[in-house]
C-alpha cells in the first residue's frame, strides 16, 4: 500500500522509542534533515524560535539527524540530544539518526522527497533541507538547507490559518 501522508510513518525518537507520526494530525510540521557538525547547524536557533513562536497554535518542528553529508553528524542519539540541548535549547522532537538519500532512506523521506523535488531532482543535497507538511499531512513546500528558517515564517503562519 502507498504512503500517503506524513500521518501514515513511524519514526524512531532519538530516545530510541517508536514514534507513531499520525500524532501530529492537524498539525503543521517543519521536517529538518539536522547535523551538529554543518555551517547551517546555527539553523537550530531560529528552529527553535519557530517552534515556540507556533507550537501552541498547532506547530511542531520535527529534526531528523543525519550523517550523509560530510559525516558532519557523527556521534550517538544520546550526544546528539545533549548537544542540540546544550547549544541551542532545543525542545522540539528530535528523531535518532536516519538517512535522507540511497537504498537506505528513512521511508518518511523517500516519500517526501518523490512528493516535492530539488535542484537536484528528488535527491537531498544537504543538511537542513525542510519540509513543510500541512495539517492534512501533505508536503507543501520544499526549501533548501539556505533557506533560514525565519524566511519560512510566513508560509507556515499561512499552513496554520488554512
Amino acid at each position: 500500500m502507498a504512503m500517503s501522508s506524513l500521518h501514515t510513518f513511524t519514526a524512531a525518537g532519538i530516545d530510541g522509542q517508536d514514534v507513531d507520526l499520525a500524532a501530529y494530525a492537524g498539525q503543521v510540521v517543519l521536517v529538518v534533515n539536522t547535523a551538529s557538525q554543518c555551517g547551517f547547524t546555527p539553523q537550530y536557533k531560529g528552529l527553535q524560535e519557530l517552534h515556540d513562536a507556533y507550537s501552541s497554535q498547532g506547530f511542531a518542528v520535527l529534526g531528523f539527524p543525519c550523517d550523509q553529508f560530510g559525516h558532519q553528524e557523527p556521534g550517538e542519539d544520546a550526544e546528539i540530544a545533549g548537544f542540540c540541548e546544550r547549544n541551542f535549547g532545543v525542545t522540539f522532537p528530535l528523531f535518532s539518526k536516519v538517512e535522507v538519500n540511497g537504498d537506505g532512506a528513512h521511508p518518511l523521506y523517500r516519500w517526501m522527497r518523490s512528493e516535492k523535488g530539488g535542484l537536484l531532482g528528488s535527491k537531498i543535497k544537504w543538511n537542513f533541507t525542510k519540509y513543510l507538511v500541512g495539517k492534512d499531512g501533505q508536503v507543501i513546500s520544499r526549501y533548501s538547507p539556505t533557506t533560514k528558517p525565519e524566511k519560512i515564517e510566513g508560509d507556515i503562519a499561512k499552513a496554520l490559518k488554512a
